[in-house]
């Protein structure tokens, strides 16, 4: 499942049918399109963020991309291969909202210290901001990073340390009805 992996095995299809919540139609078809993108079998940064362009063309992209091709390289190699292409897709997918929540608490989370920090949250909103451009009418409240950031940490925060764990996190965007919604959607059945 690594490079230049043209065909998945049946040893491999079983092994992904365990760690993800796709059966082996899907996944055969998710590694056959996989594989018509990446002939080699690995993503690299600058591809990934490429077909993000594609999604948000009216803003820029390139730095919500990057921390998110951060959290699908699992073994930090630079590379996405088929496998953790298709274990982040599960989650972020098919999930349950803990899964869901765990995996967005890894994205805030930028240098892996098991807390997010006001600066790792306000460079991910500052990045979400920059990739959606003008399509948000934010309120005046929430109209910069560090405003929504600001009012994030009010809600979560419960010990006003200035970090967020991932309890505080997970607990926090279940009372925001917002946050569940746009978790809860399930995308990728085909």
């Amino acid at each position: 499942m690594g490079k230049n992996a043209s065909k998945l095995t049946s040893g491999e299809i079983k092994e992904l049918m365990t760690c993800t919540y796709f059966d082996k139609k899907e996944l055969r078809q998710w590694h056959r399109d996989f594989i018509k993108d990446c002939p080699s079998g690995a993503l690299k940064k600058e591809e990934f963020q490429t077909i993000y362009q594609q999604f948000f063309p009216h803003g820029d992209p390139s730095k919500f991309a990057h921390f998110v091709f951060n959290v699908f390289d699992a073994n930090k190699d630079g590379y996405i291969t088929f496998k953790e292409f298709i274990t982040a897709l599960s989650v972020t997918s098919r999930g349950s909202l803990d899964e869901k929540l765990d995996w967005a608490f890894n994205l805030y989370d930028v240098d892996e210290d098991g807390y997010i920090t006001k600066k790792e949250m306000v460079d991910i909103v500052d990045a979400i901001y920059s990739m959606v451009g003008d399509m948000l009418d934010l309120p005046q409240d929430e109209d910069t990073p560090e405003k929504r950031v600001e009012k994030i940490f009010a809600q979560m925060d419960t010990n006003n340390d200035g970090k967020l764990t991932k309890d505080e996190f997970r607990e926090g965007s279940k009372c925001d009805p917002w946050i569940v919604q746009a978790l809860s959607m399930d995308i990728g059945r085909a």
